[in-house]
């Protein structure tokens, strides 16, 4: 169900890999949140690990965050527990969260940025079993 919604912002929105992800999580878990929280997270890729972190991986594992943390100002045992998964379970996938390493693996940067949206939006919704 995310992969579905995600995949439609990404191919004929043009969104960027971590606003599809954001925003296909948003519509399949009908979750709500302000347009600040929006941009926090869509930027959040861009500052992990100097920018070079996967903005799709990045806003999977920012959302996570958001839906274990809520609105408290510092981050729980819930928090800890359900990224560390997801985000074991993202290396898994990709061997590395990595940008730099991802994409040589992909023919083109295009090509590699949806393969990754798709892979990363299965991952969340095996994740979030939808």
């Amino acid at each position: 169900m995310i992969k579905e919604k995600a995949m439609k912002y990404y191919s004929e929105d043009d969104y960027n890999c971590a606003e599809a992800v954001i925003l296909g999580t948003r519509d399949a878990l009908g979750l709500q949140f302000p347009e600040e929280s929006f941009k926090l997270f869509s930027g959040f890729g861009g500052g992990m690990c100097a920018g070079k972190t996967c903005g799709a991986i990045a806003a999977a594992v920012a959302i996570r965050g958001y839906l274990s943390v809520g609105d408290k100002a510092h981050a729980t045992e819930a928090f800890k527990e359900t990224v560390a998964i997801l985000t074991e379970r993202l290396e898994e996938a990709f061997g590395s969260l990595n940008c730099d390493d991802i994409r040589p693996r992909m023919h083109t940067e295009e090509e590699g940025c949806l393969l990754t949206v798709e892979k990363v939006c299965e991952i969340l919704d095996q994740f979030y079993e939808i």
